[in-house]
C-alpha cells in the first residue's frame, strides 16, 4: 500500500480507501467485517461513511453502516489502526432528495450537528472521528450532477463561519480530529480557507468530490488549491458507480449490480457516458488491462488526490480494486486517456 498526507495534519492515509455506502443495503453485516478484515490486511487505514448510510438512503436503513462499523471496531478493538471519517447531512432542498433525516431541516448549524455528530459517535462505538466531513453544502449550488450554477437565493443559509464555528467546539472537545467538506465548490473552499485564516478557526483538510476518467472536472478549479493549500481530495466514484468497469455496455444489467438494482441512479448512464466508456475499455483491453485498473490507475496517480475511495459488494472486487495500486500509466497511455478525454469531456459531471 501507498499513503500520503492528509493535507497538513500529522495523518497519513492509504492511498486506496475504503468506501461503505453499500453496506446495510448490498452487504451484511458479515461481509461488512469481512471486508473491514481484509483491507486492513492489505494495508488499508482510511474507512469512509456517513451518517445518511447506506445508499440509496431510506428512513429505514439511515445509520445502518455506521452501525457495522462499530460493531466491528467494539469485535476487534483496532480503533486505532484505522483513520475513521463520518459525514453530515446538509439540508434538502430538492423535493426529490429523501428529507428523512431531522426532518430534512438538516441544516449545518450548532443543533443539528450536535445531534448528526453524537448519534454518529454512538453507532461508530468511538469517541472520537479523526475527519468530520460536511456531506454537502449548506446552499444551493452545483452539486450531484448540477451542471450550471443556479442563481438560487437560499431562505435559509447556515454562513461557514457559524459551522466552522461549531465544528471548532467539536475539536477542542476532543470528538474530532479534523475537518473536511464534500461536493464543494472553488468558491466554497475559498471561503472556508479564508475564515481559517482571518478567525483562526479549524482548516479544512481535505475535500470529497467525484472524480473519475468520466467526471474530471475537479481539474478545472479545485486542484489548484489541493496544489497551494494542501486541501487533498478523496476521489469517490473512482468507477462511475461500476460503469467504466464496463459491465454495462450494450444495455447488460448483471444480477445484483447497482444500476440494476437502482434504477436512480442515472448520473452515469446517459449515451455520452456510455460512449466514453466503450472506448476506454478498448484502450484498457488493447493494453492488457482491466478496465477496472485502468480507471483506478488513472485516479491512483493524480497529484492532487490523497485517497481513492472505493467501493466493493464482494472481496473479488475488493482485491482487484486494492491491487490497483500496483498499476502504472505510461506516457503513452496518458496520451491515448487524454485523446478520449478530448472527445468525450466529462460526460457525466
Amino acid at each position: 500500500m501507498k499513503y500520503r498526507k492528509l493535507g497538513r495534519t500529522d495523518l497519513e492515509v492509504s492511498l486506496i480507501g475504503l468506501g461503505t455506502m453499500t453496506w446495510g443495503e448490498q452487504n451484511t453485516e458479515a461481509e461488512a467485517h469481512e471486508q473491514l478484515d481484509y483491507a486492513l490486511s492489505r494495508g488499508v487505514n482510511l474507512v469512509d461513511t456517513a451518517e445518511m448510510y447506506p445508499v440509496p438512503p431510506k428512513p429505514e436503513t439511515q445509520g445502518r453502516t455506521e452501525a457495522y462499523i462499530g460493531t466491528w471496531l467494539a469485535k476487534t478493538g483496532r480503533r486505532k489502526d484505522i483513520v475513521l471519517a463520518s459525514k453530515v447531512a446538509g439540508p434538502v432542498r430538492d423535493p426529490k432528495r429523501p428529507g428523512h433525516i431531522r426532518d430534512g431541516k438538516t441544516y449545518l448549524d450548532r443543533k443539528n450537528l450536535t445531534e448528526a455528530l453524537d448519534a454518529s459517535l454512538k453507532r461508530l462505538q468511538t469517541d472520537y472521528l479523526d475527519l468530520y466531513q460536511l456531506h454537502w453544502p449548506d446552499r444551493t449550488t452545483t452539486t450531484f450532477g448540477r451542471p450550471y450554477y443556479p442563481y438560487v437565493d437560499d431562505e435559509h443559509t447556515v454562513p461557514i463561519a457559524e459551522t466552522l464555528e461549531v465544528l471548532q467546539d467539536f475539536v477542542r472537545q476532543g470528538k474530532v480530529r479534523h475537518i473536511g467538506v464534500s461536493n464543494e465548490t472553488p468558491w466554497g473552499v475559498a471561503q472556508f480557507l479564508k475564515h481559517a485564516e482571518v478567525d483562526k478557526l479549524p482548516r479544512i483538510a481535505s475535500i470529497q468530490n467525484p472524480y473519475s476518467l468520466l467526471n474530471r472536472t475537479y481539474e478545472l478549479g479545485l486542484s489548484e488549491f489541493s496544489h497551494h493549500e494542501d486541501v487533498g481530495l478523496l476521489a469517490y466514484s473512482p468507477l462511475a458507480m461500476g460503469m467504466l468497469c464496463g459491465k454495462y455496455l450494450d444495455g447488460a444489467k448483471p444480477a445484483g449490480a447497482r444500476l440494476t438494482l437502482f434504477t436512480r441512479f442515472t448520473r452515469y448512464s446517459n449515451p455520452e457516458s456510455e460512449a466514453a466508456t466503450r472506448d476506454y475499455v478498448e484502450l484498457a483491453r488493447a493494453r492488457g488491462l482491466s478496465p477496472t485498473h485502468l480507471a483506478l490507475a488513472f485516479v491512483n496517480e493524480r497529484p492532487f488526490v490523497t485517497s481513492n475511495l472505493i467501493g466493493a459488494t464482494n472481496l473479488e472486487q475488493l482485491k482487484e480494486n486494492i491491487d490497483s495500486v500496483d498499476v502504472g500509466i505510461d506516457e503513452d497511455l496518458w496520451k491515448a486517456i487524454d485523446e478520449i478525454h478530448t472527445r468525450h469531456p466529462n460526460p457525466a459531471p
